[in-house]
């Protein structure tokens, strides 16, 4: 598994301090995930873009990122410009397109992939023990900075589990056909995984409590803020607010 492929580098965004780069994510994608226009949808992709530039990610990498992301999202093409009612823009076998599914099949698509950039710019950018960290110095409920936690930590053994579970099934010439056997065996394989992440979570809090876990986790890093990050945070919160500007100009004026 590749969580962390983008978390080292030399730019600007990398050097940022996390805990900036998780609120600037915060205020920008919360103002636009409520638009409602496409112009505002559009500014803050054009936004999220920039800032991907700026981070200098591997566009080989980003690229990848974003198409598998809009393969889900071009399935809504197939059906929202089909059942929204409104003004008929064009007719394809007997069907009729509106529109306002379209502008709303458009307006989704930038703001996915706004979110999506502002994502792989702002928060993979550092190291995900990083990231945790910085979520627990914001004072963020410790419930979730567990569940954070303990989920990079053990994503990739579950991972290396599943990978030794079906090594072992290939080992055995097990071949997936559409037939019961293979269902069974996928059943199997499944039951497993649960099986043994509830054994291993049972050792692993009997061990945290062996070694005195009280529910806090102690970071060795302690970051300070720079001029930089602080420039950063001030930025997006200006980019927000003109994002907000654009999308209740009737109402602000």
């Amino acid at each position: 598994m590749h969580l962390e492929e983008f978390a080292y580098g030399n730019s600007l965004i990398h050097k940022t301090d996390p805990r900036m780069k998780f609120l600037s994510f915060s205020v920008f994608t919360i103002v636009v995930a409520v638009s409602q226009k496409i112009e505002t949808a559009l500014i803050g992709f054009l936004i999220a873009l920039a800032v991907s530039v700026l981070a200098h990610l591997n566009p080989i990498l980003l690229i990848k990122r974003i198409l598998i992301a809009n393969f889900f999202i071009i399935l809504l093409w197939f059906f929202l410009p089909f059942t929204q009612k409104g003004e008929p823009l064009f007719h394809i076998l007997g069907l009729t397109a509106s529109k306002q599914g379209v502008d709303l099949s458009f307006l989704i698509t930038l703001k996915c992939n706004a979110i999506l950039l502002a994502t792989l710019s702002l928060l993979t950018t550092s190291p995900l023990i990083s990231l945790g960290s910085a979520l627990s110095q914001l004072k963020l409920p410790k419930k979730i900075i567990h569940l954070f936690f303990f989920s990079v930590r053990y994503l990739f053994t579950f991972h290396e589990e599943y990978l030794r579970i079906r090594n072992a099934l290939r080992a055995r010439c097990f071949r997936p056909k559409t037939n019961l056997h293979t269902y069974r065996t996928f059943a199997y394989l499944v039951g497993t995984l649960v099986v043994n992440s509830f054994e291993r979570s049972e050792r692993v809090l009997s061990a945290m409590k062996c070694r005195g876990f009280k529910g806090e986790f102690h970071s060795l890093e302690q970051p300070r803020l720079r001029i930089n990050d602080i420039v950063l945070l001030f930025l997006f919160a200006l980019l927000s607010a003109f994002l907000g500007a654009v999308e209740w100009k009737p109402v602000i004026f």
